[in-house]
């Protein structure tokens, strides 16, 4: 764990990036601090080739005075489209030495500590995955649940594009990587409250609103459902379901960062590409 003073800025938060579309790609182009102090948490979803992926980081990098990577399921994809042909913990290994260049934090790097306004806070991104453990209703096996969203036409790419190598599935690495970041946040000071970042939320009711509820079995884990209750969570930052807003569970503040695609942002009322405020907090209601 690292301690790096805030001074008077912001801890700022954006996700599902999705630069490969050009619109997207402005927006980044765009995004600024307001101060030399704030720090910027994406939480995954940047882009699905490590090319992409590098400019946005290097981009955002050379503007904030901190940047702190969880990875989405895109960055994780093996996509036609992509010389790197990486699979598996190889590409995440690759994308972590890739920020680790450009001097952006990863989940395999010391958890900082935001000491400006609102904290001090551990700020901890994460890499979790998920276990198909948010079946749909009536499902009780993988199996079930899979062939329900199969029968929808509901099927997450990364059944594609996602490979687990060398784990045998992507619920194993999901399990493997639970365990790991579990270990790690359990050394933290007690007193200490976190940040969590992560691409999913950590417990299901995000989901409940989802339009197509199948969509959640690639959405998260049962395994971390009690996490932001026992790890001090100041915030749970997340994206992925391109559904941004907070809400609060258990007194917890979960705040979803999403970008998402053009045909999704157009139709919004605010401007795209706004940074949320994650510290000092924004007046928001319970």
């Amino acid at each position: 764990m690292t301690s790096t003073a805030g001074g008077a800025g912001q801890l700022l938060a954006i996700s599902d990036l999705h630069i490969g579309y050009p619109e997207n790609r402005d927006l980044v182009k765009e995004m600024r601090p307001d101060s030399d102090d704030d720090w910027l948490l994406v939480a995954g979803d940047v882009a699905e080739t490590v090319a992409d992926i590098r400019w946005a980081l290097e981009t955002l990098a050379g503007r904030f005075r901190k940047v702190i990577w969880a990875p989405g399921n895109h960055e994780l994809w093996t996509h036609p489209s992509d010389p790197v042909t990486l699979r598996g913990v190889a590409r995440y290994e690759h994308l972590v030495e890739v920020c680790r260049e450009l001097g952006v934090t990863t989940p395999e790097d010391p958890y900082p500590v935001w000491d400006g306004p609102g904290g001090p806070v551990a700020v901890a991104p994460l890499f979790l995955l998920y276990d198909y453990s948010f079946l749909p209703s009536g499902c009780t096996t993988k199996d079930e649940g899979l062939a329900y969203a199969h029968s929808t036409g509901i099927v997450c790419n990364d059944e594609y594009l996602l490979h687990p190598d060398p784990y045998p599935t992507r619920e194993d690495w999901c399990r493997a990587r639970v365990a790991e970041s579990e270990r790690r946040l359990a050394e933290l000071p007690e007193e200490l409250p976190t940040v969590l970042v992560n691409h999913y939320p950590l417990d299901r009711h995000p989901t409940e609103v989802l339009w197509y509820p199948e969509f959640a079995m690639w959405c998260g884990t049962r395994l971390t459902a009690d996490w932001h209750r026992r790890f001090r969570v100041e915030t749970m930052v997340y994206g992925h379901l391109h559904i941004p807003r907070t809400t609060w569970h258990e007194g917890v503040r979960f705040e979803e960062v999403s970008v998402g695609y053009p045909r999704e942002w157009r139709k919004r009322p605010q401007p795209p590409g706004r940074l949320r405020r994650i510290l000092p907090r924004e007046e928001a209601t319970r």
